[in-house]
């Protein structure tokens, strides 16, 4: 399983339409589409702009109302889910986290 700390990259072969909210997602390579609902399309975004879960698990920490164990399973699972599917790679790397 990720960890929290790891940072993760797009795929190049991977097209993201937002659509009020949610997102669809496909896989040029497979030809398969993928749907996200609202936090998971939040969460495509901010690891869009910077890559860093850490940075994306506070940010929906503060957006959102939810306990922060289950937002930390539950933001884990879905990215060992795009993994899987390869719309996002691990790079490889962690950073220092605080907390």
């Amino acid at each position: 399983m990720t960890g929290i700390d790891a940072r993760v990259s797009i795929s190049d072969e991977v097209l993201f339409r937002d659509l009020d909210g949610e997102a669809v997602l496909l896989d040029l390579h497979s030809g398969k589409y993928f749907g996200l609902d609202p936090v998971g399309t939040r969460l495509w975004h901010l690891l869009a702009e910077n890559g860093s879960l850490a940075m994306a698990y506070q940010t929906l920490l503060e957006e959102y109302d939810v306990d922060a164990d289950r937002l930390q399973s539950d933001l884990l699972a879905l990215v060992d889910r795009l993994v899987a599917n390869g719309l996002i790679q691990l790079d490889g790397r962690t950073e220092a986290h605080e907390g």
